[in-house]
């Protein structure tokens, strides 16, 4: 499982031209999900995002969760993650997990975050969605739970 997270002051999801939902100060979470991943997955990226200290303190140190600062979570499935790009200029997506098994595990990892974290938005899994965000710092940690 591969997440990049990103801290936002505020990010919107958009299908069709109309706001599906929407977050303000926080973390926007893109979320690749590869052949394999697991529920040992879920809880160790779950755990790394709640967490991460990348929110400031009253010195703007880096020392504060998304749980500290009462942050919400936005999590957006993004395949295109998964890519490998080492041959030619077209990427493969051969290590993402096929999409129904892949729509399973996304949706097991919005409802354990959802668990652990009161304030959880998504995206649509599998839709063309326009995200907009406001990138605060800018701070972008990818995070992988293997390799």
């Amino acid at each position: 499982m591969i997440a990049i997270i990103q801290r936002v002051t505020s990010c919107d999801v958009v299908i069709d031209k109309k706001p599906t939902s929407s977050i303000n100060h926080g973390i926007l979470v893109l979320l690749g999900i590869e052949k394999d991943d697991n529920l040992d997955d879920i809880k160790y990226i779950s755990k790394k995002i709640l967490k991460m200290r990348i929110f400031n303190d009253n010195q703007k140190n880096m020392n504060l969760s998304v749980q500290d600062v009462d942050g919400s979570i936005m999590i957006v499935s993004q395949f295109t993650l998964c890519a490998n790009v080492k041959k030619g200029n077209r990427p493969s997506y051969i290590g993402a997990m096929p999409i129904n098994e892949a729509r399973n595990i996304y949706n097991s990892f919005v409802d354990y975050m959802t668990e652990k974290h009161s304030k959880i938005e998504s995206g649509v899994f599998q839709a063309d969605m326009e995200v907009k965000l406001v990138n605060d710092g800018p701070v972008t940690i990818p995070i992988r739970s293997r390799h």
